[in-house]
């Protein structure tokens, strides 16, 4: 199970570019690696690629990249607020895009940012819409709409 974790994780990584400048998805994949390697070693030993292998390394992953993305948007706030360092919008949206969008929403209300920027804004929305049209197009090719 640890091992089908990193090399999806760690595959994404290395085959998608903006990735591998986004310290925040290196923190991700390490949490999802490390609570994969809990479970292995105290609770269960799952088949590689069983139904609950799945929906695990599902539920880690949207875990993760939730906090991971609140963690983000407050970096970035703190930083806008003492005039530091800013996290690039295009970490904030790599987040988001995989599956992080409930956490930045949550960060957005929570923080007060990014939240009168246009520009951004629309990009939020346009993921989001994206991402709940694949789910639809899923469901329905499973028949399960």
């Amino acid at each position: 199970m640890v091992i089908t974790y990193s090399i999806i994780l760690i595959g994404l990584l290395l085959l998608i570019r903006p990735l591998q400048k986004n310290s925040f998805y290196i923190l991700h994949a390490a949490l999802v690696i490390l609570a994969a390697y809990y479970i292995e070693t105290h609770w269960f030993r799952a088949s590689v690629f069983g139904a609950k292998t799945l929906l695990l390394f599902v539920v880690f992953q949207f875990v993760s990249i939730n906090i991971v993305t609140v963690l983000a948007y407050w970096v970035d706030k703190r930083a806008a607020v003492r005039g530091a360092w800013r996290v690039p919008e295009i970490n904030l949206h790599t987040l988001e895009f995989l599956g992080g969008w409930s956490g930045a929403l949550l960060a957005q209300r929570l923080f007060r940012h990014k939240t009168k920027k246009r520009s951004y804004q629309s990009m939020f929305w346009f993921i989001l819409l994206l991402q709940a049209a694949a789910v639809y197009v899923i469901l329905r090719y499973l028949g399960l709409l």
